[in-house]
């Protein structure tokens, strides 16, 4: 697990919090925790003033914690795998 001092250096260097996940293999909503301590998914707002003693940025941190799903349209080891069992079933069929 990556330390505060890692995930601060990286964003010290003008790095984002996603960008700092990546880097140490994190998702970036950890990296966003280990940094500041509050969870990414907006259920522990901290005081006014313990922000200044934060790293927190000033919009929703909610895209954080879940980001997008990746779903791809296309597989082509599961199209190969369709061809070579209709090509089976074509077979069997004649």
């Amino acid at each position: 697990m990556p330390t505060r001092a890692q995930v601060l250096a990286l964003l010290d260097e003008g790095q984002s919090f996603e960008a700092a996940g990546q880097a140490l293999g994190i998702a970036p909503g950890q990296a966003y925790m280990i940094a500041t301590g509050l969870p990414a998914d907006g259920s522990d707002t901290p005081h006014p003033e313990e922000v200044h003693a934060r790293p927190v940025p000033a919009g929703s941190t909610q895209d954080l914690v879940n980001p997008p799903a990746r779903n791809p349209t296309r597989d082509e080891t599961v199209i190969a795998w369709v061809r070579a069992r209709a090509a089976r079933d074509l077979e069997r069929g004649s």
